[in-house]
Formats: C-alpha cells, structure tokens, sequence
C-alpha cells in the first residue's frame, strides 16, 4: 500500500467523504483526491496532521510498518517535542552516534555549537 491508498482506506474506514476530511485537515478536496491517487504526496506538516486525525504513525502513512497504531503516547511525544539536545545530563545518558560510531562528550558540545553557530548565520 502506498500513502494515497493508506490515505483512502483510513477514511472509508471512518465513513468520512473527502470533502469531510478535507475540511478538517484544512486542505482542498483536490489536493486530497490528488493525494489519494497517487498524483501527488503530502508535506510532512499535513502528513502529521492525517497521523494525529487517524491516530496512527506517520510510519505507518508511508508504509515503514503495517503496524498502524504505532503512535507515541501524548506524555513521551511532549517529552521528545520538548528534548533539548544540550542538556549535560541527556548527553551523559544517551548515546549520540554518526555512522555507527559513538560522540564523545566534547564532540556532542562541539556539534551543538554548530548547529547554532549555523542558526545565528542564517539569520541575517
């Protein structure tokens, strides 16, 4: 099954027409139809608004699992929503790995660093 037919049978399931759905997603019918169809496929941020509607993973809309109700319970996603990467104890816990391999502590600090060294020069 590929996302449009995911799409689809979730809201056949649910006995909403694609006007109905559409207008709860805050989309157009047509990009709806469009979606369905396979003509095109959605953005991320209304690929997350499908996933919270139909309670399911965004995994399972793109077909990662079959396993459709794969969703973070509301306390684990308002953790990992509010996660911030710099905390020392975070670091200490959990390992960050690039290409299979370990940060070390510093490199951890020196990624962060770049990241917002990064941010403050797109800023302009």
């Amino acid at each position: 099954m590929n996302i449009g037919s995911r799409l689809a049978f979730l809201r056949d399931q649910r006995g909403l027409t694609q006007e109905e759905l559409a207008t709860s997603l805050g989309i157009s019918r047509a990009a709806l139809s469009h979606y369905e169809k396979g003509r095109r496929e959605p953005d991320t941020e209304t690929l997350g608004k499908f996933a919270d509607l139909f309670k399911v993973s965004m995994d399972f809309l793109v077909g990662r699992t079959h396993q459709s109700n794969a969703v973070l319970d509301p306390d684990i996603r308002q953790f990992a929503d509010e996660l911030e990467l710099s905390d020392e104890q975070l670091l200490e816990r959990f390992k960050l790995t690039i290409d299979g391999q370990t940060l070390t502590p510093e490199e951890a600090r020196r990624f962060i660093a770049f990241v917002r060294a990064e941010r403050n020069m797109n800023q302009d």
